[in-house]
């Protein structure tokens, strides 16, 4: 691959005796400046989007209910 033209002119600086542009560079450059926060509790209870929808545990919000009859027929 070829070299950028910038590189190419920071190298040049730097075999003239000139001092490399990429030391002025702050130290904070490579800093990862976002600031990180634990969840609240509003968060982890709008994580779970869609309710009702797993089956894993079986509370899935539906039932069955089956009627069963036992009769005993006598005959006379």
């Amino acid at each position: 691959m070829s070299k950028s033209k910038a590189k190419r002119m920071r190298e040049k600086a730097m075999r003239e005796g000139n001092r490399n542009p990429e030391l002025n560079r702050s130290p904070f450059v490579f800093a990862d400046m976002r600031t990180r926060t634990t969840k609240t509790k509003k968060d982890y209870i709008y994580r779970k989007k869609h309710k009702n929808h797993t089956l894993s545990d079986g509370s899935d919000g539906s039932f069955y209910f089956g009627y069963y009859c036992a009769f005993k027929y006598f005959s006379r």
